[in-house]
């Protein structure tokens, strides 16, 4: 396992972290250190502009497309740096996460050509359409339908239906959906992966408040919506694999940056303890020191699994990722807040303005629910990567 890295990719890290300081301690000081995924959305639109021009947005993506044809270990490298310098939740990370890597994997060269090179500008945002009320885990459960529309000369694709938990969708210009294309299809057969034009009349976002206060989540509506007969990745019927494929985008580089935020709120936690005393109680510091083991442990798990990659593709160990990093950060959450204890159940501010450790707790309970309850990633671990028999599972409506 690859642990340390050359010189040449530590002079690599050294321009990136220059760059990075320059900005977010110039023009674009007043986003560093944002957390929320919703505050400030037009200046981080700007921001993702600027991460474009730079080169910087998407760094491991071709030249052709506005990447930098960086390495894996320039990847994680990169990831490290932006969130070491407190660099704001991008915009764009479905876009830049996602959607991108998804459209390389499996789009013709006229739709990497149209989609890409706005995504690496931050010209276009992105927000995916998976979960339905009765299709979160289970996404083959899905009941959006789409369809050809033959009476229009160009045959468009209709679509009818209903998404939820759509990250950002509030400030999306664009969303893949899948969608149920066959008539009488049931699970995983029949279904499409279209690539959809957000504002239009036929498609209504609604916000999901959370528990934090914020609204990162929302309710996506389709009535009728479009989009051109070439917007479909993969062949009609195909769009199983296609969604299959993009989730096991969810479990590369991006782990590392993610773990380096994770970092950021540990040192939180271990500052507030030792501002109020939780420190010299040894309880507390003990879970402090296996949250640092754990976090320790992440980290050389995620390097393990990208030194191992093949050409990009992961190795199946990947997919105990997800509930790792879940469990510990919901640990992390109720550390927070018994370190704090009364001064963490109360805020100076209205409505739901938590500081940032309450706020750590409140949206850590979701980790272990969304992208896959941690029952469900038992079974995919099982099933895909132990080989195991399926689950028993009644008929698919």
């Amino acid at each position: 396992m690859k642990l340390g890295f050359s010189p040449e990719e530590e002079a690599f890290r050294a321009e990136a972290a220059a760059w990075l300081s320059a900005e977010l301690g110039g023009p674009f000081a007043d986003v560093r250190g944002l957390t929320s995924l919703t505050e400030m959305p037009e200046r981080r639109r700007e921001w993702e502009k600027r991460l474009g021009e730079a080169g910087w947005s998407c760094v491991g993506w071709p030249r052709a497309y506005g990447g930098r044809d960086a390495t894996l270990a320039e990847q994680v490298i990169f990831a490290e740096e932006y969130a070491r310098a407190g660099a704001p939740p991008r915009l764009n990370h479905i876009g830049i996460e996602l959607a991108g890597p998804t459209i390389l994997a499996f789009g013709t060269d006229k739709q990497k050509a149209r989609f890409l090179p706005a995504i690496a500008r931050g010209e276009e945002i992105w927000c995916q359409g998976y979960s339905e009320p009765g299709a979160g885990s289970d996404l083959a459960n899905v009941r959006t339908r789409a369809w050809r529309d033959s009476v229009s000369g160009g045959g468009d694709w209709v679509i009818e239906g209903q998404k939820v938990w759509t990250s950002l969708a509030q400030f999306s210009d664009w969303i893949f959906v899948i969608a149920r294309s066959e008539e009488g299809s049931k699970g995983p057969k029949g279904l499409s992966f279209l690539l959809v034009p957000v504002d239009q009349s036929g498609v209504t976002v609604r916000p999901i408040h959370q528990i934090t206060g914020e609204a990162e989540f929302n309710e996506t509506f389709f009535d009728g919506a479009r989009t051109d007969a070439a917007n479909i990745l993969g062949a009609p019927g195909d769009g199983w694999t296609v969604a299959m494929g993009l989730l096991g985008f969810e479990r590369g580089v991006s782990t590392l940056a993610q773990q380096m935020g994770f970092r950021n709120e540990l040192d939180a936690v271990i500052a507030a303890a030792r501002a109020n005393g939780e420190a010299k109680n040894p309880l507390i510091r003990q879970r402090i020191a296996k949250a640092e083991i754990g976090l320790r442990l992440m980290r050389y798990g995620a390097l393990r699994m990208l030194t191992d990659a093949d050409g990009g593709k992961l190795d199946p160990a990947a997919l105990t990722y997800k509930i790792q990093w879940a469990t510990w950060r919901r640990d992390l959450g109720e550390l927070a807040m018994d370190v704090l204890g009364q001064a963490g159940e109360t805020v100076a501010g209205h409505d739901y303005a938590f500081p940032p450790l309450p706020n750590l707790y409140l949206y850590s309970r979701a980790d272990t629910i969304y992208g896959g309850t941690n029952e469900i990633q038992r079974n995919i671990i099982a099933e895909r990567a132990l080989g195991l028999p399926r689950e028993p599972r009644g008929d698919l409506n």
